[in-house]
């Protein structure tokens, strides 16, 4: 594991890479008591030719310092804390499974370690890198996941800490999520206010695609308004997409006619569109399922059923993940991946 210690005088310590062990913190830690806490999830993956490469990490170190600066606590160098991130998937890049779909799971914490009681900005803090082997999501092939339709609880509210991503945010989720798994749902489609807004997925941004009566299909994705988090996967279901609408780069399988849109959209609006037929498909996208389609939804006492293929993606879902998941493994050349080592 990776460790550096901050204090409020001396500023950033000296990385060291030491072997994974307890933690020493103090029982009045702050972060024990106010949740000081922030973290970030990454992949490395390793290619057929040996290389070793990471998907856009500088997207979350950009996240990762905002939402220190949310919290209060330091903030620090991307590119230093970057390269130190490198040095340790070098020292145990044996533990990146070689089997295709399996990748080497990185999770980036901060938290706050002096032991002065009180809600204020910490003076100690610890930055520390861990590290697993992840199998693939979905060892057995896509399975289409239902969702309920979340309106007795709030992930996430104007002004609030929604678009961080901070400890405190995931473990109220955890009651909302047990009820939604004995109701038969796998996740919560997490909606909000009166008008029952769709924010996101469980742990994961979404998207909805609604076919036009002129034939246009229009990709949806809730827009970021200080209540969504920033997804580093949702960025690049953007970033393709726009790609091909304006011919930079055409996806095989992507339909033609298509536009994408960040805006709100009510579940009023996706059950109106399946009732209609024009309801193309839902997904989640996140690290760690790249997407996942949607087959139902659970709202106000019934399901609203989506349409799925065979294989359980959708026109738009298929050639996008094909695409990310094609760019993470090496079968397809890009920017995105950052080189850890040849």
């Amino acid at each position: 594991m990776l460790k550096i210690l901050w204090t409020e005088g001396r500023g950033w310590g000296t990385p060291s890479i030491e072997s994974y062990a307890p933690l020493s913190i103090l029982p009045s830690a702050t972060v024990l008591h106010y949740a000081q806490s922030i973290f970030e999830g990454m992949k490395a993956y390793s290619h057929p030719n040996g290389k070793v490469t990471m998907f856009r990490p500088d997207m979350n170190m950009k996240r990762m310092n905002a939402s220190a600066a949310r919290l209060a606590l330091p903030t620090f160098n991307g590119d230093a804390f970057l390269e130190c991130i490198r040095q340790l998937i070098i020292l145990d890049r044996h533990w990146i499974p070689d089997q295709p779909g399996h990748s080497l799971y990185i999770r980036p914490t901060m938290i706050g370690t002096n032991g002065t009681l009180g809600v204020q900005p910490p003076t100690e803090a610890l930055l520390f890198v861990i590290c697993s082997p992840a199998g693939p999501y979905y060892p057995q092939g896509f399975k289409p996941v239902p969702l309920y339709g979340t309106t007795e609880f709030t992930r996430a509210a104007p002004g609030g800490t929604g678009a961080y991503k901070l400890a405190a945010n995931y473990a109220p989720g955890v009651f909302a999520q047990k009820m939604a798994a004995k109701a038969g749902y796998a996740q919560n489609l997490w909606l909000h206010g009166p008008e029952h807004y769709l924010t996101e997925v469980g742990t994961m941004n979404l998207f909805v695609a609604l076919k036009g009566e002129d034939g246009v299909i229009e990709l949806v994705t809730p827009p970021l308004d200080g209540m969504i988090l920033p997804g580093v996967t949702r960025d690049s279901v953007l970033a393709l997409a726009r790609d091909h609408v304006a011919g930079k780069k055409r996806l095989a399988g992507l339909p033609d006619q298509l536009k994408v849109t960040e805006r709100p959209i009510t579940m009023g609006e996706v059950k109106g569109a399946a009732e209609t037929g024009r309801l193309v498909e839902l997904f989640g996208a996140g690290t760690a399922c790249v997407i996942t389609p949607v087959e139902r939804i659970g709202y106000l006492g019934s399901d609203v059923v989506l349409p799925t293929s065979e294989d359980g993606m959708g026109p738009l879902s298929r050639p996008l993940w094909t695409q990310l998941t094609g760019i993470q493994t090496g079968a397809i050349e890009s920017e995105w991946n950052f080189l850890v080592t040849k």
